[in-house]
């Protein structure tokens, strides 16, 4: 469970001593790209009701981030929806026009997005050079004002303006989201 009170920080921890070298690389690029963004620091969250006190903290829900795969596993997703919509994955897989999706193995997700379950986010993307992982956005996460999500840590959540994630950041990773309804 997340404290109480917790503490909105503009920007990245002035000490980065313990964190995770995938969550400091997320603050460097936030940085680089001049993306501002309001930071909260929370005990380890696995769920969407766990992370409901930083959401109300942040004044945003943040998203759920999915990490799936074709049944070869050969084709990965990162899938970014509203934390409230309930995920079936027939419809997406129709809309995707993949015969059947599965949830991704963590080695995978470790190894292509820098993340661990309960840690998935799209700023994993930074750490997915070889772009073997397709965004997915949910129509309605892309036409929200903010995205809040977690900086590659399960015990961070950030909040960032939509239209920066789309304009700058994933310009800068090289990855171009396909936009589906759920």
């Amino acid at each position: 469970m997340l404290s109480k009170e917790l503490t909105i920080y503009e920007g990245r921890p002035e000490d980065v001593s313990g964190r995770r070298p995938e969550e400091i690389k997320t603050y460097d690029v936030l940085d680089q790209l001049g993306i501002p963004y309001e930071r909260v620091d929370h005990q380890p969250v696995m769920t969407m009701e766990d992370c409901q006190r930083a959401d109300d903290a942040l004044g945003f829900p943040a998203c759920k981030n999915l990490f799936l795969r074709n049944t070869q596993k050969t084709r990965f997703y990162l899938l970014m929806m509203p934390g409230d919509k309930k995920f079936k994955t027939k419809d997406l897989s129709h809309q995707l026009g993949i015969a059947r999706l599965s949830f991704g193995e963590e080695e995978f997700m470790a190894e292509y997005l820098g993340v661990y379950p309960g840690s998935a986010t799209v700023m994993g993307l930074i750490q997915d050079t070889g772009h073997k992982v397709n965004l997915v956005m949910d129509k309605e996460v892309a036409e929200g004002e903010y995205i809040v999500c977690h900086p590659c840590a399960n015990t961070s959540s950030i909040k960032l303006k939509t239209k920066d994630v789309l304009e700058k950041f994933l310009p800068w990773t090289g990855h171009e989201p396909a936009f589906v309804e759920l």
